[in-house]
């Protein structure tokens, strides 16, 4: 796939990222999508992520995918999308829940992931990948949360290319334990259930993410080499809401529960 850099009249990706950035920078929420017009295009948002990956001041170590809603699959030309993870957005999970950020007036959210780290450098011309050729890729599975959140409350309902648009909504990853024998268990046997403050909100398992977490990064694994951005050893790649999307404000505390594989907690505090 090729990024669109072109702009118009209608759209102007270098006008729209920056405010994207100054607004994550600052903690606040934009109140609507930045000059009105929004991306129609999975490229057009790209275009946008791709300048406010360069504009961001902090290194990139891996990305999120997330699933285009079915609805918008056929217009769009894609099953899944792409976001961006940072090393400040990345922490280690403890005995004691561990916080991030909820923008007010934005959008937060908490998702179970099943996450990769890779385990060599990806060829860099390599954009066509199964499942099957991904899994050789695998360094780790992790077991962790994604912090999805965006300073656009809008950001999910005005559709898969704004979502691009700002880093694929993720402001952040969660660390939690390392499956170790991720290759003897199978996928519908790795359960998960997300509860905030004390009620379940969703359950599912790393079977909920179409065609597996490998389907996932075989995707991204394309993906990014199209952008000139190829994985490297030791990045990251969150494979998918495997319980759904669970909206959460400051104050909201989330357990992430992988049965006897372990578990997450977190807690929302307000942005700074």
């Amino acid at each position: 796939m090729t990024v669109s850099t072109a702009e118009s009249d209608a759209f102007a990706p270098a006008s729209i990222a920056p405010q994207f950035v100054q607004a994550r920078q600052a903690g606040v929420a934009v109140p609507g999508y930045p000059g009105g017009l929004i991306p129609m295009t999975m490229a057009d948002g790209y275009a946008v992520q791709e300048i406010a990956i360069d504009l961001w001041p902090d290194a990139l170590v891996g990305w999120k995918v997330g699933l285009v809603p079915p609805q918008h699959q056929a217009r769009l030309g894609a099953e899944r999308l792409a976001g961006c993870i940072f090393k400040k957005k990345v922490w280690e999970a403890g005995f004691a829940p561990t916080p991030f950020r909820a923008i007010a007036g934005g959008f937060t959210a908490v998702e179970a992931e099943f996450i990769v780290r890779l385990g060599q450098d990806a060829p860099a011309d390599k954009t066509e990948w199964t499942a099957e050729e991904a899994a050789d890729y695998v360094g780790e599975l992790i077991l962790g949360v994604e912090i999805a959140g965006s300073p656009l409350a809008t950001i999910n309902a005005l559709g898969p290319p704004v979502v691009a648009s700002d880093f694929g909504n993720n402001d952040g990853q969660i660390l939690g334990p390392v499956l170790a024998n991720w290759r003897d268990i199978a996928w519908e046997d790795m359960t998960v259930e997300t509860v905030i403050n004390g009620v379940s909100v969703g359950k599912g398992s790393a079977a909920s993410i179409p065609g597996s977490p490998l389907a996932a990064l075989a995707f991204l694994l394309g993906h990014v080499a199209s952008r000139g951005r190829p994985l490297k050893k030791g990045m990251l790649v969150t494979t998918g809401a495997s319980t759904g999307i669970h909206e959460v404000v400051a104050g909201d505390a989330a357990k992430i529960s992988f049965g006897a594989l372990g578990q997450v907690e977190c807690v929302a505090v307000p942005a700074k």
